[in-house]
């Protein structure tokens, strides 16, 4: 029981991963990818301001280098 927990957190951890790298690497402005982020993470009840969103985005892109290696 116990890992099957572990494997769905790490399903749905690695999918919304993805999907945020998905949006920050789409070929947009980085003005309009940042909008649809705060969209998205405000239908989730999460709301940031525009410090706290770019700390975000750069710690998503940190992670993000970070899994190259």
């Amino acid at each position: 029981m116990n890992k099957s927990v572990g494997l769905i957190a790490a399903f749905l951890g690695g999918a919304a991963v993805g999907g945020a790298l998905g949006v920050l690497f789409a070929p947009q402005s980085g003005e309009e990818t940042r909008r649809k982020i705060a969209a998205a993470l405000e239908k989730r009840g999460i709301k940031l301001g525009e410090d706290d969103l770019n700390d975000f985005i750069d710690e998503i892109k940190s992670n993000a280098s970070e899994s190259d290696i």
